[in-house]
């Protein structure tokens, strides 16, 4: 059963975009970083052994009563992002990070655990807000947050590819993106 993943306010979810996949079958299923919509919590009424990792305690413990109120179970790590030691290699099915990596210090080595435990070719989706919709006179691009290609870059040496983009959000009062979501393969093994 493919889960109910948000990516974004007023922007399509995976309903509709179809970026992770069926989790059905108690697949493992990894949130990057607990977002404001709780997706771990789809990916386990999806039918997926859902895990969410984030360093907040008070995340992990909102997580933890909102999973208990949907009667579904989370497995809740209280680590750093790129702290994912708990999580044996390649056990991993599909791994989101929704709206959560935008302050990540160390990209390339939470990159590298993700690929360690994701299984050959399965998908790391994240969701971002776009580089492209801050830009203005005061914020030249790629000033203060990465650029697109500063993502492929990242993803590229940490031997992923990416295979899906898109940029969402735009409107008639919002000519720009508001949101880039990628999803990577995990190449070799």
């Amino acid at each position: 059963m493919a889960p109910d993943i948000t990516y974004g306010n007023d922007i399509p979810g995976d309903a509709e975009l179809r970026l992770c996949g069926d989790v059905g079958g108690a697949r493992r299923a990894v949130e990057l970083g607990v977002s404001e919509w709780f997706n771990s919590i789809e990916f386990a009424r999806a039918g997926a052994k859902a895990i969410a990792v984030d360093p907040d305690p008070e995340r992990i413990a909102e997580l933890r009563r909102r999973a208990d109120q949907a009667e579904v179970t989370v497995q809740c790590l209280g680590a750093a992002l790129a702290d994912l030691g708990d999580i044996s290699s390649a056990t991993c099915d599909v791994v989101v990070a929704s709206q959560t990596l935008r302050k990540v210090g160390d990209l390339g080595r939470l990159l590298r655990q993700v690929h360690r435990i994701l299984i050959p070719s399965m998908p790391f989706v994240i969701a971002i807000p776009h580089p492209f919709a801050a830009v203005d006179a005061e914020h030249p691009y790629g000033t203060g947050t990465r650029t697109v290609g500063d993502w492929f870059t990242a993803l590229g040496r940490s031997n992923f590819r990416v295979d899906q983009v898109k940029e969402l959000g735009v409107s008639p009062t919002r000519p720009v993106p508001t949101t880039l979501v990628l999803r990577a393969r995990k190449q070799g093994s």
